[in-house]
């Protein structure tokens, strides 16, 4: 089985949350909403991988000011490919909070939508497990 180490930002604006709605044809979570972030490759460090992502998933004019190191945690996902193939993944989540001075973004092809979600509004929306794990470890879920 093939081992990911995944950085995953929790990008925060004005107390709501960044998520972007997942391709519905692709991914680990195919259609559902998830906080954005990617693996990471040789070489990199988790803050240089981290920013690398934000830039590759969200686009250049999203100012991120603050990261911190929030969390880390593993699993087992099945990840669905464009051609329909499936594969198990052995996934390692290094977590971080983020705060970003601006909302300017411009998501690339992985996603179909973004959204600035309040707390409130978190338990109504169709989160993929990973971040509905990851908002109730904050207790904002």
């Amino acid at each position: 089985m093939r081992q990911r180490v995944i950085v995953c930002p929790v990008i925060q604006n004005e107390g709501e949350f960044l998520l972007c709605k997942m391709a519905s044809d692709r991914g680990v979570f195919p259609g559902q909403w998830a906080l954005p972030g990617g693996g990471m490759e040789p070489g990199e460090t988790m803050e240089t991988a981290l920013r690398r992502e934000i830039k590759e998933e969200l686009g250049k004019e999203l100012h991120i000011t603050d990261v911190k190191p929030w969390a880390f945690r593993d699993d087992i996902r099945t990840k669905t490919y464009p051609d329909g193939t499936h594969e198990d993944i052995y996934m390692i989540y290094l977590i971080f909070d983020c705060i970003s001075t601006n909302r300017t973004v411009t998501f690339n092809e992985e996603f179909q939508d973004i959204v600035w979600a309040s707390p409130d509004t978190l338990k109504y929306m169709d989160l993929n497990e990973a971040t509905r794990i990851t908002f109730s470890q904050k207790g904002i879920l």
